[in-house]
């Protein structure tokens, strides 16, 4: 479960590092967002690489995905699932990925709801 000011890691090649959520998207009142929900999140570290033409900045306010959280999620057929950080991808206002390759597994719900991200990911778990 993901709130206001938790600290997220993202997991993209955008360009960012960590990012807090600001706003929880998708409803009046809502407090809880779960993967497959959307956010408000500010960048606070960029990753060190050799080139710095990163199309994120420092600070700034972007829309995310969540593609992974730790709470343990118990399917249909009782397999449960849980994943040790709370990551995001940072989404463009057509929410389209910015990025162009998704480190790491992502949730298996999210295949059928956002096929542009699971096209780049890594895996299904």
């Amino acid at each position: 479960m993901i709130q206001q000011q938790t600290l997220l890691k993202v997991s993209d090649n955008s360009g960012a590092k960590q990012a807090k959520c600001l706003k929880v998207l998708g409803g009046f009142k809502k407090r809880f967002a779960k993967p497959g929900d959307l956010l408000i999140v500010s960048v606070l570290s960029l990753r060190i690489g050799l080139n710095r033409s990163f199309k994120i900045k420092k600070g700034g306010i972007y829309k995310a995905l969540i593609i992974r959280t730790t709470k343990t999620k118990t399917m249909k057929n009782n397999v449960t699932c849980s994943f040790y950080e709370n990551s995001v991808v940072l989404i463009n206002k057509q929410n389209n990925p910015i990025a162009t390759r998704v480190l790491g597994p992502i949730s298996v719900e999210l295949k059928k709801k956002h096929y542009k991200i699971a096209c780049i990911s890594a895996g299904f778990f």
